[in-house]
């Protein structure tokens, strides 16, 4: 999906302004899609609305600049469950842990261990903050859907597998740490 898409994405259930639609990419269950920058955004939002499938308005707010709201359109709806039908291609996962982790055996055990530690004390604050915001769902009113529910379970399993593997799995990952390597990496550095 781009971030076109995902811009309708949003726009579909609430307006918002661009920096919103980015905190939405950054912040709660919208940080699990699509990765999208502000040098991202805006340019999709301005040929969304371009292509009349977005409006905006100025909406002026005391003390603080004025700021553009878009709101979706019938057609940016229609284009918006267009794009769903189109090839999802594939997801993207990225994690600096994962590099770290490979090259594990060139570090002090100390060092790994810690990592590891805080990898998953960053798991359980990323399960437990689904899993608020999936009582929120629960108990949310009639805009709330099921399908955000199931969104959300999804991602709690996900997370809950790789917590459950990383804690099951770190003593081997710190006993490939070698400290006479690490030793011997820091002094070539030097």
């Amino acid at each position: 999906m781009n971030v076109r898409t995902l811009c309708l994405s949003f726009l579909y259930t609430q307006d918002a302004s661009g920096y919103e639609i980015r905190k939405l990419c950054t912040e709660g269950g919208g940080a699990y899609f699509v990765e999208a920058s502000f040098g991202s955004i805006y340019p999709a939002l301005a040929k969304l609305e371009d292509d009349e499938l977005v409006t905006s308005r100025i909406e002026h707010q005391d003390g603080k600049p004025s700021k553009k709201i878009y709101s979706i359109t019938e057609a940016g709806r229609a284009a918006f469950c267009d794009a769903l039908h189109e090839p999802l291609g594939d997801d993207v996962f990225r994690s600096p842990f994962l590099l770290f982790a490979r090259f594990a055996h060139l570090l002090d055990p100390d060092l790994v261990k810690s990592r590891i530690e805080d990898r998953l004390a960053y798991l359980d604050a990323q399960i437990v903050e689904l899993k608020e915001l999936q009582r929120e769902i629960e108990g949310g009113d009639d805009t709330s859907h099921t399908n955000d529910a199931w969104v959300i379970s999804y991602g709690i399993t996900c997370l809950e597998v790789a917590h459950r593997h990383l804690h099951t799995h770190m003593h081997s990952l710190i006993a490939s740490a070698r400290p006479d390597k690490a030793r011997a990496g820091q002094q070539a550095a030097e």
